[in-house]
């Protein structure tokens, strides 16, 4: 595959970050078993780069070749939240266990998890897909625009991914039926078109500075992990009812993007971005401290790589904003 920028750091940045947001930071794909089963580990997260880092990058080529936005983003990352959740690892479909818990039950109807669907595919369109992006865009501003592989490239990529989900759709049992595979194959191609169709100006931001602060950012960033886990924690007791827990999830992720995009203006944006961006990943950063209490040891250390990344990216950003200092010149 020929790369057709220089360098090829942020093509690897996002074929890493997709990945390690959504497993190694959330805990589904343990750190601890680097060091107990390091070949398995290696495969593991092999399969996990084949899925997730391919997938943000197709993703990402696609939207540059057709100059869409967000929009496009996150219609496209919803479609691969259902490819990856619903098609390859069956989750949507699962009867019990882990990871879908009390959610298998809980929402739960004609054979799928719905709640567990609607949480996920949400997810997957926001750390999975979008947050690796926008963490790339922000660490290599100079290239966010650019293609970074050519035509054949991209078929290989695409080509990588769609194996990787026909593995685990073959591998992995509790299979949708008939009906309900036609249903979200059908979902698939609406969100498909919808982000090739929906215009790149759908949402515009306000011309000159944000009005609203870093705090109010980080919130907003936060909401729809808040909403979630506010949602795991009424499933086992169920009193809520489940449509009343979705419109919760809906609530949520539908109110952070109106805080972002009616408070954010055009100016400082890069910073902006940052403020969301760790308003999402500090609340995982809490999840992973209870995830150490409770039989998880070793997840501190990937909190802690990623809060350095995010303080070294903050730092960044910071003089990349201030303006070029003044050289004064010798007196005669």
């Amino acid at each position: 595959m020929r790369i057709l920028i220089r360098p090829r750091l942020p093509l690897l940045a996002l074929l890493l970050l997709a990945p390690s947001i959504p497993e190694l930071l959330t805990g589904s794909t343990p750190i601890t078993r680097l060091a107990v089963d390091p070949l398995g580990f290696a495969v593991s997260f092999a399969f996990d780069v084949g899925l997730y880092g391919t997938g943000a990058l197709v993703i990402r080529e696609v939207a540059v070749i057709l100059r869409r936005g967000w929009p496009s983003i996150i219609l496209w990352g919803a479609a691969y939240g259902i490819a990856e959740e619903g098609l390859a690892v069956h989750t949507f479909f699962q009867p019990s266990g882990s990871p879908v818990g009390a959610l298998a039950v809980y929402g739960s109807a004609y054979g799928v998890n719905w709640l567990w669907a609607l949480g996920l595919t949400v997810f997957h369109a926001t750390y999975s897909i979008a947050l690796p992006i926008l963490l790339t865009n922000l660490w290599f501003p100079q290239v966010r625009d650019a293609r970074w592989v050519d035509r054949g490239g991209l078929a290989v990529l695409a080509g990588i991914y769609l194996a990787v989900v026909g593995v685990f759709a073959f591998l992995v049992g509790h299979g949708p039926s008939h009906g309900v595979l036609v249903l979200f194959l059908g979902m698939e191609a609406v969100l498909l078109v919808a982000g090739w169709r929906v215009p790149r100006t759908l949402v515009r931001l306000r011309p000159g500075p944000k009005s609203v602060g870093r705090w109010t950012l980080w919130l907003a960033g936060a909401l729809e992990w808040i909403a979630w886990i506010a949602v795991l924690i009424v499933a086992g007791g169920r009193s809520v009812p489940a449509w009343g827990a979705a419109l919760f999830v809906a609530a949520g992720t539908l109110g952070a993007a109106v805080v972002v995009f009616r408070g954010v203006g055009t100016e400082d944006l890069e910073r902006s971005e940052y403020a969301f961006a760790v308003g999402m990943l500090v609340p995982l950063f809490a999840w992973d401290v209870l995830l150490e209490f409770i039989g998880f040891p070793g997840i501190l250390a990937v909190s802690a790589l990623f809060a350095y990344l995010l303080f070294r990216l903050g730092r960044t950003l910071d003089r990349r904003a201030s303006p070029p200092s003044q050289v004064l010149a010798p007196r005669a």
